[in-house]
Parts: C-alpha cells; sequence; structure tokens
C-alpha cells in the first residue's frame, strides 16, 4: 500500500485502496478522510494512479450529500479543526459514526458479476430473475444485494438479506436496504434528468454513536462505487452502448495483459490518460 499522505494536524491512522483515514486529538468524534489517485482493479492497488481522480470523487460525493435527503457524516459547525489547503479539494471532515459491516449494493441493470451468475444459473447473488434476459438488460425493478465487507486485499462475500438480518438484527437490516434502494431511486432520477443512466452502486452506513440514527458514509455514488452508463449511447444499442464513467478502461486493459499471478505491471500512459477523462466526463455531465 503507498504511503498516506502527511495531514498536519492529523494523525495517520488506516489507508485504504483509495482513501486513507487521519484522527485529530483535539477532536475526537471528527475524523479526516482522504481521498487519493491511487486506482485498484482484481484487488490490487495499480501505478500509476489516476491524476485529479481524487478531488474528482471528492466533488462528487460533496455533490451528491447536497442532494440527497438522508444523513450523512460530514462534519459541520464553527469550531472545526483546520484542513490542510492543498489537501482541501480530497478531503472531508466527517464525524466519527459505528460503521456496519454490510456493502449495500444496488443493481438496476444487469451486468458484470451478475451477468454471469445470471447466466450460469439463471439469479444474481441467489435471487431468481426472469428468462431470457441478456447483458445491460435493466431488470424488472433494482435488486437489492448485501454484501459482508471483507478485511483489505480479500474479496468482499456476497450474502443474503437473511444473512444480513443475522449480522445486524431486523430492524437495522431492514433500514439499510430501504435505504438503499431508496437512495438508488432518487439517484437514477437525479443522474436521468443529466442523460446518465445510474446502472448499479454500493452504499456505506453507520450510525451514529449518540443517537442510533442510520447514517450514510463514506463517498457516495462516485465513478469508483458506481457504474453510470451514457443513457443516449445505452438507447442506441449496439457493443458500445455500456461503456461506462469509471475505471472499466482500466480493468479491460489489465484482463488483456495480466494473467493475475504476481504483481500487475504499470498502467500506460495512454490508458491512464482516458480513464482520466471519464473520470471528468461524469463530472463535467452531472454537475453541470
Amino acid at each position: 500500500m503507498p504511503d498516506a499522505l502527511t495531514a498536519p494536524g492529523w494523525t495517520h491512522v488506516y489507508s485504504g485502496k483509495v482513501r486513507d483515514l487521519y484522527a485529530h486529538a483535539g477532536h475526537l468524534t471528527l475524523m479526516l478522510v482522504v481521498a487519493s489517485d491511487r486506482v485498484s482493479a482484481f484487488d490490487h492497488v495499480l501505478e500509476p494512479g489516476i491524476p485529479g481522480k481524487g478531488a474528482l470523487l471528492t466533488r462528487l460525493t460533496h455533490w451528491w450529500f447536497e442532494r440527497l435527503a438522508v444523513p450523512n457524516h460530514l462534519a459541520v459547525g464553527d469550531d472545526l479543526p483546520a484542513v490542510a489547503a492543498e489537501l482541501a479539494d480530497r478531503a472531508m471532515l466527517v464525524r466519527r459514526l459505528d460503521m456496519l459491516p454490510i456493502e449495500c449494493v444496488v443493481r438496476g441493470y444487469l451486468t458484470g458479476s451478475g451477468w454471469a451468475e445470471y447466466q450460469a444459473s439463471g439469479t444474481v447473488c441467489g435471487i431468481p430473475l426472469p428468462a431470457g434476459l441478456h447483458d445491460g438488460d435493466r431488470l424488472p425493478e433494482p435488486l437489492y444485494t448485501p454484501a459482508f465487507k471483507a478485511p483489505l486485499g480479500e474479496h468482499d462475500e456476497n450474502i443474503s438479506f437473511e444473512r444480513s438480518v443475522e449480522l445486524v438484527g431486523l430492524e437495522r437490516a431492514t433500514q439499510l436496504r430501504d435505504a438503499s434502494l431508496a437512495i438508488f431511486a432518487a439517484a437514477s432520477a437525479i443522474a436521468a434528468e443529466r442523460g446518465v443512466l445510474l446502472a448499479d452502486t454500493k452504499f456505506e452506513f453507520g450510525t451514529d454513536p449518540a443517537t442510533g440514527v442510520l447514517t450514510l458514509a463514506d463517498e457516495v455514488l462516485t465513478s469508483d462505487s458506481s457504474r453510470y452508463w451514457d443513457a443516449a449511447l445505452y438507447a442506441g444499442g449496439g457493443p458500445n452502448r455500456m461503456d461506462s464513467f469509471d475505471k472499466q478502461i482500466v480493468r479491460d486493459w489489465l484482463a488483456a495483459h495480466w494473467d493475475r499471478t504476481g504483481e500487475p505491471p504499470a498502467l500506460p500512459a495512454e490508458i491512464v490518460e482516458r480513464t482520466a477523462a471519464r473520470y471528468r466526463e461524469l463530472i463535467d455531465r452531472l454537475c453541470a
């Protein structure tokens, strides 16, 4: 894992594939989340990163938080610690939450790992679907397919709703499902107004330690946590109808040039530039 960034006044406590987490001794209820330019695929952090990616992810998360009528973890108030200017465009000052161990995935279209499972068994995460669907087809209704969050470097484990009940209890599992589907519906409508389809996404939630209120956390509806497609291109059909505004270019190149043994090869400059352009295009489409 690459070294975390230096954040004056903050102590580094954790690094994930993309984000670095910091604590502040004078503000124990707060955390600083910094999105780096690192890019990952197939559970590996790749070299080089995507220039400007961290700032784009942070900007898009803030943009969505402003439009979603749900509690989120952004810290607000007058007595907040300063964030270094060089980190400001890719940092979020957030409240500490008791994070829940479930990744809340919502799928509006049949693609990716869901398509692979459907071809084999006619199901997605064990949920039966009608026969005759094709890759990229819109599902009869969005599916909530939770996953158990695995330790860093391991695959998240798809689980049933019943298993999520065992992990967090019926009331909380139901809240997670209902909140995820409601946010997905709201975000899909907003994206559609801008000519973009939200194909699928994943949310993470925690609870406020003082009130127990379910709270949306982490990055939200970014091109790292979601698939977005161009609505006009999708409607036109053809082999490129599912070109996504994310790192699929990286995945495709890596799949063609690496057998997933040993360390992955460095990304060519052309792949980095094309990927950065796709991230920027999504921002331009949604936030204009």
